[in-house]
């Protein structure tokens, strides 16, 4: 638990964007996973998913 405040403490954003993008790619598997979508097709969605968590965490520490 240790290292996790740590990481918290030391780099928000990125312990933000973790946090968000795990979130946020649970959701969308959630939500997809009636849909035969092919491995890459995922691949893309998950990335894409992760990049735009990135993002939102980025525009959330401008304050």
């Amino acid at each position: 638990m240790e290292p996790l405040k740590r990481l918290w403490n030391e780099h928000p954003v990125l312990a933000n964007w973790l946090v968000l993008a795990l979130g946020m790619v649970v959701i969308l598997v959630l939500n997809a996973r009636h849909i035969d979508f092919l491995p890459g097709q995922w691949a893309a969605l998950i990335g894409a998913t992760v990049l735009l968590a990135g993002l939102c965490a980025w525009i959330i520490s401008w304050e």
